[in-house]
């Protein structure tokens, strides 16, 4: 199967799940908000956070034997597949008792960490926080298999176990919440779903690639076993610093406002997240066939693909982060009322993040693809310890909680200046002047945009309901992609593209 038809399969499918899931994760909040109180839900966001910081054991392996694999998997060299898989599995197996030794050694230290838990007993905080642990660390013993599947560019099959496991689990809890208003059996209901659905995909898994139970595996030799590690060690930098910046936000939010604050925050992030999975399933589905491309093209080839790449990346975020600046606080108070609506400059610091962080996502991607993990490998811990000390000082001042993303901004900029210098050096052998020419220009553009159309908001939402904002939708929607048509119809990226999709539609017909 041809690059674009495998990105365009799984594109298709994390659509379609996406679609699914987004519709019940909302369902799912609407009615935990009815029935569940405000600390439960930041009590919720707080261990999600808590978690993903204890994935930082993971330190990049995964990312470093992906890489590996892109290679074998070309050349369709089993036996080399089977031996980076035994590495891997053994790699995952330590991990999985590392986060555990961790989480549970983190347990006498949740009441630091959660402030004003109102009516939460400590107990029932550990116990809410040792459901969370386990589902964590049984995903481990599973998660190494994805791999192989994303190597051959079928992101698709992992798309749907999980959409699926997400539609099953939110419907048991919806009516569990509505039916006996109980975290713990909210929380269970997710926990036995999910233990159910690892043994299945261990053993699909199995029955699609037989060979992973081979025992007869030939052990790496050591030059290769040591490439892996050496990929590895540098992603560590990158995995801490990483997560320094991305998960403590609501670990700081926490500790130092309160917990309940970390909930309000989950319901912005809700929408935005639901929207930037829309987005982000086109660029995440593209890095294996980027890694296939890397293994057989040229570095002219490779870099007119990342420019239209990071074009059509340019396009998508602004216009998501437009509507964003002037729906998503309306959307909210649509939604589940005023009583949910947080500072309008802390909405707009998280947005400005939010669009930065989508630039970086095409650096990251292509960086990834192209296993280039070695020159920027203390940049992540740079940004990691700018973010924490800004996000800790700040949020102690009467800027509160925009201070926290202050601190966002401000550290993810470093790698939004600094990533573009190493991929067009060590990548496409450039200077990256051209890369900030344009990133120049989209922002003017997108600036431009947002002031008429903020303009233009204070009009038609001045009386705010389903309809006015509907309204307000497709005007940002004619507005945005109709002046981004015209400055950049005629540019070989968008010709590139409508080419793509004149094509998919002739196909279709």
């Amino acid at each position: 199967m041809s690059r674009v038809k495998s990105a365009t399969r799984n594109i298709t499918f994390g659509y379609v799940g996406q679609v699914a899931t987004t519709i019940m994760s909302f369902v799912l909040r609407t009615v935990f908000l009815m029935h569940l109180n405000e600390q439960l839900l930041g009590v919720n966001s707080l261990y999600s956070n808590i978690l993903a910081v204890l994935n930082m054991a993971e330190l990049g392996i995964g990312t470093a034997l992906n890489f590996s694999l892109y290679g074998p998997v070309a050349r369709g060299e089993t036996e080399k597949i089977k031996s980076y898989m035994q590495l891997y599995r053994k790699a995952y197996h330590v991990i999985a008792l590392v986060v555990a030794g961790i989480g549970l050694a983190l347990t006498p230290f949740l009441g630091i960490l959660v402030k004003n838990p109102g009516s939460i007993s400590q107990r029932d905080l550990v116990l809410f926080y040792l459901i969370f642990l386990f589902n964590t660390v049984t995903s481990y013993f599973v998660a190494y298999k994805y791999s192989l599947i994303n190597a051959e560019q079928k992101n698709y099959i992992q798309t749907n176990i999980l959409t699926i496991t997400k539609i099953v689990t939110v419907f048991i809890q919806i009516i569990v919440v509505v039916a006996t208003e109980n975290f713990y059996l909210f929380l269970l209901t997710d926990a036995a779903v999910q233990l159910i659905q690892k043994i299945f995909v261990s053993r699909y898994l199995d029955k699609l690639y037989p060979y992973l139970k081979d025992k007869n595996v030939t052990k790496l030799a050591k030059e290769e076993s040591d490439e892996v590690w050496k990929k590895t060690k540098a992603l560590v930098f990158h995995k801490v610093g990483d997560v320094a910046r991305l998960q403590t936000d609501a670990l700081i939010i926490s500790s130092f406002i309160e917990v309940s604050m970390a909930g309000f925050v989950d319901n912005y992030n809700l929408v935005i997240n639901s929207v930037a999975n829309f987005v982000n399933i086109i660029f995440n589905s593209v890095i294996s066939s980027f890694g296939n491309l890397i293994a057989t093209e040229s570095k002219e080839k490779q870099f007119s693909m990342f420019k239209v790449y990071r074009f059509f990346a340019s396009w998508v975020y602004g216009f998501s982060c437009i509507g964003f600046m002037v729906l998503l606080t309306p959307l909210i108070r649509l939604l589940w009322g005023d009583k949910w609506i947080l500072p309008q400059a802390a909405v707009y610091c998280i947005l400005i993040d939010y669009y930065f962080k989508g630039d970086r996502i095409v650096l990251s991607n292509y960086k990834t693809a192209a296993g280039v993990f070695e020159p920027d490998k203390y940049l992540a811990l740079i940004q990691g310890a700018v973010n924490l000390v800004i996000s800790i000082v700040l949020v102690q001042t009467p800027l509160g909680l925009t201070g926290v993303y202050i601190g966002t901004i401000v550290s993810g900029l470093i790698a939004n200046v600094t990533k573009p210098v190493i991929i067009y050096g060590s990548c496409f052998d450039r200077k990256a002047w051209g890369y900030f020419a344009d990133t120049a220009k989209y922002l003017l553009s997108m600036v431009s945009v947002l002031v008429v159309c903020q303009f233009i908001s204070s009009k038609v939402i001045s009386d705010l309901n389903f309809v006015s904002f509907f309204v307000m939708a497709v005007i940002i929607t004619v507005i945005f992609n109709g002046v981004y048509f015209l400055l950049y119809g005629r540019t070989e990226e968008f010709k590139y593209l409508s080419a793509k999709v004149l094509e998919k539609v002739r196909r279709a017909k």
